[in-house]
């Protein structure tokens, strides 16, 4: 899920997994323009170290 924002001035976009989640990540065009940029480096960077993802999960009521 995503939605497209303004921040002092500035486009910026909001991703998350879903409705329900608390944080994300927001970020600017020119954030934007180096993650793509960057995209293989950063898909090698995940692919490599993903078994090492601690997940939240919820504590039993």
């Amino acid at each position: 899920m995503f939605t497209i924002g303004e921040f002092k001035g500035n486009m910026v976009i909001s991703i998350k997994q879903n409705e329900s989640d608390r944080f994300g990540v927001t970020f600017g065009l020119t954030k934007a323009k180096l993650i793509l940029d960057h995209i293989e480096d950063i898909r090698k960077f995940y692919e490599e170290n993903k078994e090492k993802i601690q997940r939240r999960t919820k504590p039993a009521a």
